[in-house]
């Protein structure tokens, strides 16, 4: 009985490995879907399918896949400036012939920049997948093979070529899934550029080619465009600038050659704010811009979410900093400067600081009420445009008188408690904080409608924006422009190179007197445009009486003759106001300009007419108050190099005037995302949407916009 106990387990033994045997001999012979990665020096590639198995007749996505090592990239089918695509072929011993390859689908590329403004290659680093579909043959049986040689350019600072021969096995009887392989192939085909649900054109009359991209709906605030073409026709490395309509989008291309011949052929890829990027093939016809598909600029590339709100308020930090520089900002700051000598002249580095805190405080506490009536502004009317409080009488009125009394305050025809020879005694005192309290917000009124370049499209891109964002980054411009005096009451070693006070600072007290008195004139001139000549006469007979009632003053005598001054000076600052408040005056337009110009006034009718006319178009959006807008007058809009240039091109000049409030242009500088004025528009001949210049003119840019016809 034991033996036969022995026998059986020996049996089963024997049993046991004849099957195990049996098993590996026969998987040995079954062909696998699954390959082995090859190295190609700096890629591992490898053939993968989305099927286990497959059926006679059937057709599958199958791919190349390409891990590249850190650093490295390949390249799409269009390389750009530089670079080779990868490409398969088909090696012997393979059952599958060419004809039963379809062609790659390639997913979206990102830049590549080689050398950067003057090398821009196409591509992928880190992994790449590359579907493609294959046909099994009707008639296969057993198993099919597929051999391919990968031949490829692999880049870093130098490029090398590779090779890898990979290969795939797919036993034929079934159509079991991949699920691993298979999600990764979906995952890469649904990274392929969709057809384009629009219509796109390409209109070559002039450069920049305009590529004009037209979709109901249009697209998302706030997204990026970026043109791959399939050839060569534009310059690769080149910026496409990007405007945005109701219907669409139009992008800048410069050509790399002088003509096209026939359309022009790639894919757009639209990145969202949330990093989401979609490609789109397109094909577009030469032909005109479609309407509302351009002329609102696109945002800065920080426009979106949290990065969008630093970004924003670090170029309102330079806007605000730039701000010191401006016209209309320097007279003011005169008196900051004089300021900030009393304080370091009492040598006690704690009251340089107050001197420098309360300056900030009042500029910045300022710049927060501005912020505060345009977002109440804009809820009320459903738009707000910097430099509105200059549209007001009123407003203009008083501050050319308080310019005009701090003229002569600083001729020194009165005194605010204070005095040059009591310099420490004045600083200790609430006066001295005061007085830098009030110059920050003297300097922030009449410096914010001077927002200069840098602020007009950072501002442009925050006025629609939650409230939050609004007060962060117009905190951010009084910043800016605080911030050298507050470096120099915090930075002892700097605070100390300025001159100590002496006789010499009741000379430079009374030169810088002038400079307030052209402050006031200019705000004069302001209020003429904005309340007529009678405001204007008026603030004129209201400065002589507040001289009187100071005149008045400084004369003694008793209770009466203060009683009088008070009234004067009173009398002085209110009437006008109440004056300019009623006053009316008619629009200037175009009396800014010399008759010769023959300008007109700017309207969105007379646009279209002009438009269909074909004629060039240049648009000045301005205004009396606006400093900028005036320096561009003198230096290159009423030169004589441009006004020729403008008459030989049959250029129509138009100009909107926005000195007094017009709600259709405050609308259109809304449509086109600006804060306020300056604002320049170009349209070339035949265009039907603008280009929008810089806040900066210079002769050479507009006459060559308008020679480049």
């Amino acid at each position: 009985m034991g033996e036969l106990v022995i026998n059986l387990s020996q049996g089963f033994r024997m049993l046991r490995a004849f099957f195990l045997s049996f098993l590996a001999l026969f998987m040995a012979y079954v062909p696998s879907a699954k390959a082995q990665a090859v190295d190609g020096g700096r890629a591992l590639v490898e053939l993968i399918a989305e099927r286990e198995s497959v059926e006679p007749g059937d057709t599958l996505y199958v791919a190349l896949k390409m891990d590249l090592d850190e650093g490295w990239h390949v390249y799409w089918r269009n390389a750009g400036d530089a670079g080779l695509p990868p490409l398969v072929d088909v090696l012997d011993g393979s059952s599958i012939s060419d004809e039963h390859l379809g062609d790659f689908v390639w997913p979206i590329p990102h830049l590549l920049p080689v050398v950067e403004g003057e090398i821009m290659d196409y591509g992928y680093d880190d992994r790449l997948v590359l579907p493609f579909p294959l046909t099994v043959p009707a008639d296969a049986e057993g198993s099919v093979q597929l051999n391919l040689l990968a031949d490829y350019l692999i880049c870093e600072e130098i490029c090398i070529p590779e090779t890898a021969e990979v290969s795939l096995t797919l036993p034929v009887g079934g159509s079991d899934p991949h699920v691993e392989h298979g999600t990764l192939i979906g995952e890469w085909v649904a990274k392929a550029p969709l057809d384009f649900d629009g219509e796109a054109r390409i209109h070559t009359a002039s450069a920049p080619w305009k590529l004009s991209l037209k979709t109901d709906g249009g697209f998302e605030e706030n997204a990026d465009i970026r043109f791959y073409p399939f050839a060569h026709e534009i310059s690769h490395p080149a910026d496409q600038p990007l405007s945005f309509g109701s219907d669409g989008a139009t992008l800048s291309l410069t050509p790399a050659d002088a003509s096209l011949d026939g359309t022009l052929d790639g894919i757009i890829v639209v990145e969202t704010k949330d990093g989401a990027r979609t490609g789109y093939t397109i094909s577009a016809e030469q032909g005109e811009v479609f309407e509302n598909t351009a002329g609102i600029a696109a945002r800065p590339a920080y426009s979106g979410g949290g990065k969008s709100l630093i970004g924003l308020a670090l170029a309102a930090v330079i806007g605000g900093l730039i701000l010191n520089l401006m016209p209309c900002v320097l007279p003011v700051l005169s008196i900051k400067a004089m300021g900030m000598v009393h304080a370091v002249s009492s040598g006690h580095q704690s009251e340089v600081r107050s001197h420098g805190l309360w300056y900030t405080a009042g500029v910045l506490l300022s710049f927060a009420a501005l912020a505060a009536a345009i977002i109440a502004i804009r809820e009320a009317t459903g738009t707000a445009n910097l430099g509105f409080q200059l549209q007001n009488g009123p407003t203009v009125a008083v501050l050319t008188l308080i310019m005009f009394v701090i003229g002569l305050w600083l001729l020194g025809m009165f005194e605010l408690g204070t005095s040059i020879q009591n310099t420490g005694n004045s600083l200790a005192s609430r006066s001295g904080s005061m007085g830098a309290f009030f110059t920050g917000v003297l300097a922030a009124i009449v410096g914010a409608p001077c927002i200069g370049p840098f602020l007009g499209a950072a501002l442009g891109a925050v006025l629609d924006r939650p409230a939050l964002s609004v007060m962060v980054v117009f905190l951010a411009m009084g910043f800016g422009l605080a911030l050298p005096y507050l470096v120099l009451s915090f930075v002892p070693g700097l605070s100390r190179l300025l001159p100590k006070p002496g006789r010499w600072m009741e000379t430079l007290n009374q030169f810088f007197a002038f400079p307030m008195f052209l402050t006031a004139a200019a705000l004069l001139w302001t209020l003429g445009a904005v309340s007529g000549p009678a405001a204007a006469a008026w603030t004129v007979a209201g400065g002589t009486l507040i001289a009187f009632g100071i005149w008045l003053a400084k004369r003694g005598g008793g209770a009466v003759a203060k009683s009088l001054a008070a009234i004067a000076v009173v009398g002085g600052m209110v009437y006008p106001a109440l004056t300019a408040n009623s006053s009316t005056a008619a629009g200037q337009g175009n009396a800014q300009y010399a008759e010769k110009y023959e300008t007109e006034d700017w309207s969105p009718e007379r646009i279209a007419e002009l438009t269909a006319e074909g004629r060039p178009i240049f648009v000045d959006f301005t205004a009396t108050w606006c400093a900028t807008c005036q320096l561009n007058k003198a230096t290159t809009l009423k030169s004589k190099p441009v006004q020729e240039a403008f008459a030989a091109n049959d250029v129509a000049f138009l100009v909107a005037d926005f000195t007094r409030k017009d709600p259709v242009i405050a609308e259109e500088l809304k449509r086109r995302q600006r804060a306020g004025v300056p604002m320049y528009l170009w349209y070339p001949a035949g265009a039907t949407e603008p280009e929008i210049l810089p806040e900066i003119l210079s002769q050479k840019l507009v006459i060559g916009l308008v020679t480049a016809e």
